[in-house]
């Protein structure tokens, strides 16, 4: 008889969007306990995540389940980067960013299911100014409306549309200069953003083509927009199709340096930090496990009311 695989299970108890009360015993229920012995954990303080998956690693538990939002799949992947412990997500906030473009599911049961067939990849990851990133790391508009929203106890999609509205009239989009080994751009920018992967979260494609196991990021640019503007790019976005807007710029690189003209934010998956004028950028090939579909499902074009609330629900 084979040994069981040791699977450690992170669930933080406040993050996410949904109760996770009943998991435990929905995860005891799809993972058979002839295959794997389970330890189940909980949270209770902010960089715990990390510590349990750091005791996880020191264990060799086979895999590690992180349960939760964006920020909790993160820290613990972040953590298992260059280990032999493989990252299981059971992706539960409202923007699901890794989860999303590895296929995972957003429903608990089909997402234990992805784990259970014990499919692994290798993925790249990226660091910026030495601090590691999964999916897109960037500077201009998008950094401003998540320093704008971070902390704000009212997340629902109204509230975020109005911070989007008040961030694009009141930021001035500065001149940045993007230097990278196939050659340099220098020019005016709403959004510079790094991607690993092909989206911030949300099924919001800003890097269509980029391909989170290619050893590469694509650095989009997109132009100052106008008012007028916003509705096509925001369909474009959520369409895979922003690679066709006539004000986006792309360049393909493994490492790449950012030059402002000003010190401010930046995001980092999403998340607020304060950053100065220049920003080194670069990607590390196959650095972190991660269990994903066999056979993942293929997905059906939205109709156009689904479209429009998942646009104003974005974040």
């Amino acid at each position: 008889m084979s040994e069981k695989k040791k699977v450690y299970v992170i669930i933080n108890p406040v993050s996410g969007t949904s109760s996770k009360q009943n998991l435990p015993a929905k995860i005891a229920e799809a993972l058979d306990a002839r295959t794997f012995d389970i330890h189940i954990l909980i949270t209770g303080y902010p960089g715990h995540g990390s510590e349990i998956a750091q005791q996880a690693i020191d264990d060799n538990a086979d895999y590690v389940i992180a349960v939760g939002g964006d920020g909790t799949v993160n820290e613990v992947a972040r953590t298992l980067v260059g280990s032999n412990t493989a990252l299981g997500i059971i992706p539960m906030g409202s923007g699901n960013g890794l989860g999303r473009d590895l296929n995972i599911p957003t429903m608990p049961k089909k997402a234990l299911e992805v784990i259970s067939e014990e499919n692994i990849i290798k993925i790249d990851y990226g660091k910026v100014n030495g601090r590691i990133f999964f999916c897109t790391c960037g500077v201009g508009f998008d950094a401003e409306v998540a320093a704008k929203v971070k902390g704000k106890k009212i997340r629902g999609s109204f509230m975020y549309l109005k911070n989007m509205l008040e961030t694009f009239f009141e930021q001035k989009p500065q001149t940045y200069e993007i230097i990278c080994p196939e050659g340099t751009i220098k020019d005016k920018a709403l959004v510079v953003t790094c991607a690993n992967a092909s989206q911030y979260g949300y099924n919001a494609h800003i890097a269509p083509h980029a391909n989170i196991q290619d050893g590469l990021m694509n650095v989009a640019i997109l132009k100052p927009l106008s008012i007028l503007d916003i509705p096509q790019t925001s369909l474009q976005l959520f369409t895979k199709k922003i690679d066709e807007n006539n004000k986006m710029i792309e360049l393909v690189t493994s490492k790449a340096v950012i030059k402002r003209e000003h010190a401010g934010v930046m995001h980092i998956d999403g998340d607020p930090v304060e950053m100065g004028k220049e920003i080194h950028v670069e990607i590390i090939p196959k650095g972190l496990k991660v269990l994903v579909p066999k056979n993942p499902p293929k997905k059906n074009p939205l109709d156009p009311q689904e479209m429009l609330l998942r646009i104003l629900g974005s974040v």
